[in-house]
């Protein structure tokens, strides 16, 4: 039973994109189809959510792995703090169907008001040819290497 409720517990943790019950009024009993539910997210809803999603290993706290940190810290070197982060190392179905949903087959994938900017490779390079400042602009966030330019 334990497992059951942990099962259950995961699956509902997720951003409460889980479906905890039916169209048809009827509660799903089980964590199998709990999770089943968590696999029918709609991705085009959550990277709509906010002006700047990113599906990384880890959380911007405490990204678990290299090319997810270096997403952060390029975000986080142009004033970037408010942004949607999903963990894809808490549950496989996010992982997959974000994969599927993009057609990109690595994790981190960053995405601005709802388009598929990349991985890491490409914002690193967005970065350093100054397109990022320029696609921020676009979103209505002022990079703060701007400002660092200015005050030189």
């Amino acid at each position: 039973m334990n497992t059951l409720v942990r099962s259950a517990v995961r699956c509902l943790r997720v951003d409460n994109v889980c479906r905890t019950g039916r169209a048809d009024g009827q509660v799903f009993t089980s964590a199998r189809l709990l999770c089943a539910a968590a696999g029918q997210r709609d991705f085009a809803e959550m990277v709509k959510k906010d002006k700047v999603v990113v599906f990384m290993k880890g959380t911007p706290a405490q990204p678990m792995c290299g090319f997810s940190n270096a997403v952060v810290q390029i975000l986080r070197m142009h004033g970037v703090d408010e942004y949607a982060a999903y963990n894809v190392l808490d549950d496989q179905d996010l992982r997959q169907g974000v994969k599927a949903f993009s057609n990109w087959p690595t994790i981190p994938q960053v995405f601005f008001n709802g388009e598929f900017v990349g991985g890491c490779d490409i914002l690193l390079q967005m970065h350093q040819n100054g397109d990022l400042v320029e696609e921020l602009r676009k979103l209505g966030i002022r990079s703060a290497l701007l400002d660092a330019e200015k005050s030189k």
